[in-house]
């Protein structure tokens, strides 16, 4: 990934209190701190139990919008499997003082998957395996539309090969991504994530706790989700999330989604040159996909 671009309209702390003051004015004279000025979004800690995602750029505003449409449909779902998402508790609409919309989201204590070991993650692959079990549920028309995310693996053929090097190194990941293409489509068009990967995945301990960072919510093809097991398991631990989905899916989505996990892998490969933990997410998740499940 390169550097992260210049926010087109960054916010100081007295200009988001006036948000706040419009929008939720009980919120408005809570502690504000920030935490986070990442590729798309700032986000801002609000007293103990809150947080403000705020888009730094035009290209962020649809992700903060697509949460703010699939959320609240969303986390009853996966509170009934015993894991948060950070539902949007004040949606911020754009005005003349802030062009685009913004969230307020409650605080999740936790930390990121990122740098979890593999054999660690096992503990809580059957609570992942249940908690998108009850996210894959049919999404009504209105769902966000994402043109790369959990669309048939054939509208990604020419990107993929593209990118994939000669090098026997990489035979792994093109035989995982042509069985995936030969593989009989998707009938289903279900809510899925979208953005599964380890770093949008909170833990404590062995426990999991919540999956964040909705921006590329969409209807489609429940197997890109499926993916993360490459990404966050060992080979015992993709056993027991497998086991745990309790014949929700079929092969041949079993066969897409590792076919989405080498294509992730590629992308972490290609595109992290600034974050050694992606690249690292990366390197593991080639190393699984060469093995035999």
């Amino acid at each position: 990934m390169a550097d992260s671009p210049a926010a087109e309209h960054a916010l100081a702390d007295w200009e988001l209190r006036d948000l706040l003051r419009a929008a939720a004015p009980r919120l408005a004279a809570l502690p504000l701190t920030l935490l986070a000025d990442g590729w798309d979004n700032t986000i801002w800690r609000l007293g103990e139990d809150f947080a403000v995602r705020v888009p730094r750029r035009a290209a962020a505003a649809p992700l903060i919008e697509n949460e703010q449409r699939a959320l609240p449909e969303i986390a009853p779902r996966l509170a009934s499997a015993g894991v948060r998402v950070p539902a949007p508790l004040v949606c911020g609409v754009p005005t003349d003082r802030f062009p685009w919309p913004w969230s307020v989201i409650p605080w999740i204590e936790g930390g990121s998957a990122l740098t979890a070991p593999r054999r660690q993650n096992a503990s809580w692959a059957p609570a992942l395996a249940a908690a998108l079990s009850a996210l894959h549920s049919p999404a009504p028309a209105d769902a966000p539309h994402n043109p790369v995310r959990g669309v048939p693996l054939q509208n990604r053929d020419e990107a993929m090969r593209s990118r994939l090097p000669a090098s026997a190194e990489a035979a792994p990941l093109r035989d995982a991504w042509e069985l995936g293409v030969l593989a009989p489509p998707s009938t289903e068009r279900v809510w899925i994530h979208g953005d599964l990967h380890p770093g949008n995945i909170i833990v404590e301990g062995t426990r999991l706790v919540a999956l964040i960072d909705f921006g590329d919510v969409t209807a489609g093809d429940p197997a890109y989700d499926l993916a993360a097991s490459w990404l966050l398991f060992d080979a015992p631990g993709r056993s027991a999330f497998r086991a745990a989905t309790a014949d929700r899916y079929d092969e041949p989505t079993w066969t897409r989604a590792r076919a989405w996990a080498a294509y992730i892998s590629l992308m972490l490969l290609t595109q992290s040159d600034d974050r050694p933990d992606y690249r690292a997410v990366g390197l593991s998740t080639a190393e699984e996909l060469r093995a035999a499940d």
